[in-house]
């Protein structure tokens, strides 16, 4: 008896969307099904005092892909929104990413040069050659300065681990510029869509059967019958009933705050570096947008250790837990009607692009088609 789907999607964030949009494209039936309840994964807005409030952390939109950045106009307008997060290290204001703003604020220097004789000084009396985790791998990168004040706090927050029991690829590719340039990324496009991201997965998902509420696990044997193939972007280890081991994250947990006032902190994204303040960060909404409103919603996040029940953010990609995935990893590709994508399926760290590249990746391979340049 044929299936009356084929594809069951188990993920309605963005890999899950983006793949069924371009199968129903195709022609193909789909139902799309999330546990949470509601669509568009960790991008989801909820609106709060008329502000789109980005209910799992702050995302900004970048791209360096023409082709990404063209596809995803298709589902919205984006506004100029452009990411330039400060720094608060107990009262201090410090700009970032690391800039000649920053090392002029830190050290008085005035031109690059100054400032790179500075970091070189301080890296000479570190001593550092080859580094080994993150601790030393920021000294060598921006100095002891910039280390303490900065990265020492936040880091160890973020991870809940010394800096110093961190590899040091974590912070490898952190921006660190000789100019004056407050841009955070160095893409060439960048944006929040205008309306949040909720009205780009409504319309990706158009047409499409979708239940929300329902927990894939629980209801296995009946939702697998349903479709020809499963498009599974929930936690891999999670899909083969933990038989190799749990791979470990890093959770958050949000405080939000209503504030009776039209501007809260000056910015959309203020981090806390000093290791006594309990949040990483303050994230006011109503920045993304240049919301006009006479109240301000605020998000206070706290990075917590994850348990099962948690919600995974982020993927703790040492070389356990990277051993145990690549073990799953072998699995998954033994599974013929089965296509694992997403960041708990890859139990890889994406920004969203990337999560469209490789949705749209996964695209061509199914239906043999070209969507995206090499």
């Amino acid at each position: 008896m044929k299936s009356k789907y084929d594809f069951l999607i188990v993920g309605a964030g963005l890999f899950g969307a983006t793949f069924a949009f371009e199968a129903n494209k195709r022609g193909k039936k789909c139902l799309v099904i999330d546990r949470r309840n509601h669509i568009g994964g960790n991008v989801y807005c909820e609106n709060i005092e008329g502000i789109n409030v980005h209910k799992y952390g702050a995302h900004i939109f970048h791209t360096n892909s023409k082709e990404i950045w063209e596809y995803v106009n298709q589902f919205a307008e984006f506004n100029r929104y452009t990411n330039s997060p400060i720094a608060n290290y107990k009262g201090e204001i410090f700009n970032l990413p690391f800039n000649m703003n920053t090392f002029n604020k830190l050290w008085g220097v005035v031109t690059p040069k100054e400032a790179m004789d500075k970091i070189n000084e301080q890296r000479a009396e570190a001593g550092i050659i080859e580094p080994k985790n993150l601790e030393e791998q920021a000294i060598s990168l921006v100095g002891t300065d910039i280390y303490e004040k900065l990265i020492k706090g936040y880091t160890e927050k973020q991870w809940g681990r010394s800096a110093s029991e961190l590899p040091a690829f974590i912070i490898k590719r952190l921006p660190v510029r000789f100019n004056y340039d407050n841009n955070y990324f160095n893409d060439k496009y960048q944006g929040i869509p205008e309306g949040g991201y909720n009205k780009i997965i409504e319309k990706m998902l158009e047409g499409i059967d979708v239940k929300l509420n329902i927990d894939f696990f629980r209801e296995r044997n009946d939702l697998e019958t349903q479709a020809e193939k499963i498009v599974f972007t929930g936690m891999i280890d999670e899909f083969f009933n933990y038989q190799f081991g749990k791979l470990e994250y890093r959770s958050l947990q949000f405080e939000n705050e209503i504030h009776q006032t039209d501007n809260y902190q000056g910015n959309a994204v203020v981090n806390y570096t000093d290791s006594k303040t309990p949040y990483t960060r303050i994230i006011e909404h109503k920045h993304f947008e240049f919301g006009t409103q006479d109240k301000t919603v605020i998000t206070k996040e706290y990075p917590v250790e994850w348990a099962p029940g948690d919600e995974p953010y982020y993927p703790i990609n040492n070389d356990k837990n990277n051993l145990i995935y690549k073990k799953y990893r072998e699995l998954s590709e033994k599974q013929n009607n089965i296509i694992f994508g997403g960041r708990l399926a890859t139990y890889k760290y994406y920004d969203m692009h990337q999560v469209i590249g490789a949705a749209l990746k996964a695209v061509e391979k199914e239906f043999d088609t070209s969507l995206l340049n090499e």
